[in-house]
């Protein structure tokens, strides 16, 4: 699968980078008809400590899957970010699964 990565307003270093792509190879064993997909990393300026956020948009045939979460680091909202997206691609593939 292809992974874009995306940093809005700073510098991501190599290590974010592959633990995103790590989390998001994992999505596979869930859903194998993934294209591609693009992660946009944010930083709010607000007082509150999760002011990290993560976007994920995740390409399948016929549609585009979409998460949004935020975190004190960028690693808990890319897990919150993999687990929600797991949940959402396996639903998806049990709905395929019933019109066979």
């Amino acid at each position: 699968m292809k992974v874009n990565v995306q940093a809005v307003n700073f510098n991501v270093d190599k290590k974010l980078i592959d633990f995103t792509k790590e989390k998001l190879d994992k999505l596979e064993r869930f859903y194998d008809k993934i294209v591609s997909s693009d992660v946009f990393l944010k930083v709010e300026n607000i007082s509150e400590k999760e002011n990290k956020i993560v976007e994920i948009r995740i390409n399948v045939p016929g549609d585009d899957l979409m998460v949004k979460k935020s975190g004190k680091t960028f690693e808990e909202a890319v897990d919150l970010c993999s687990s929600s997206l797991e949940r959402v691609l396996v639903k998806r593939k049990e709905k395929s699964r019933a019109h066979i």
